[in-house]
């Protein structure tokens, strides 16, 4: 690590905190030929594995960008949007691979989005997945209301074991 301020090839690394929520390395460092100090900050460069067989660099802007379409006429704002691409990096990270290819991270997103905007998921899903026609798009909404089924409603009081109604 050269020294900002002299371009001595050389320095001493004094103390070394996690930041960003693990993902990097702050280290306090110390050139011995000038004595002045300096902070480096090192992360890992999660990589992503296109179909093309090109890799590039993850972004959550990428993701952000890619759900915005999905999301345009809906009710989604900026933040719930960096959340969910915040969300998929996470996700992506915990699977401990240096180089993911682009379907995981497609498959990442699907998740997140569903519980943002169905109608957004809907139309994500329908480019991800190659919809070819409305059978494709009624698959996906039974799916969808199947899950409504499973989950129970906070909007129905639940039954009294006296078989009495009320609060």
């Amino acid at each position: 690590m050269y020294c900002p301020f002299c371009r001595h090839p050389d320095s001493r690394v004094i103390d070394s905190r996690v930041a960003e929520d693990g993902t990097a390395i702050r280290r306090r460092r110390s050139c011995p030929e000038c004595g002045r100090r300096f902070t480096t900050q090192e992360s890992v460069i999660l990589m992503v594995a296109k179909r093309s067989g090109v890799t590039e660099p993850f972004t959550r802007e990428k993701i952000v960008r890619g759900v915005q379409r999905a999301c345009q006429g809906r009710p989604v704002d900026e933040d719930q949007l960096a959340m969910l691409a915040q969300r998929v990096e996470e996700t992506i990270r915990a699977r401990g691979l240096a180089v993911v290819p682009s379907h995981e991270v497609g498959l990442a997103i699907l998740g997140p989005l569903r519980d943002l905007d169905e109608v957004a998921y809907l139309r994500f899903a329908s480019v991800y997945r190659g919809f070819e026609s409305l059978d494709d798009f009624e698959k996906e909404i039974t799916a969808l209301r199947g899950r409504h089924l499973d989950e129970p409603d906070d909007d129905v009081p639940a039954a009294r074991a006296d078989g009495k109604h009320g609060k």
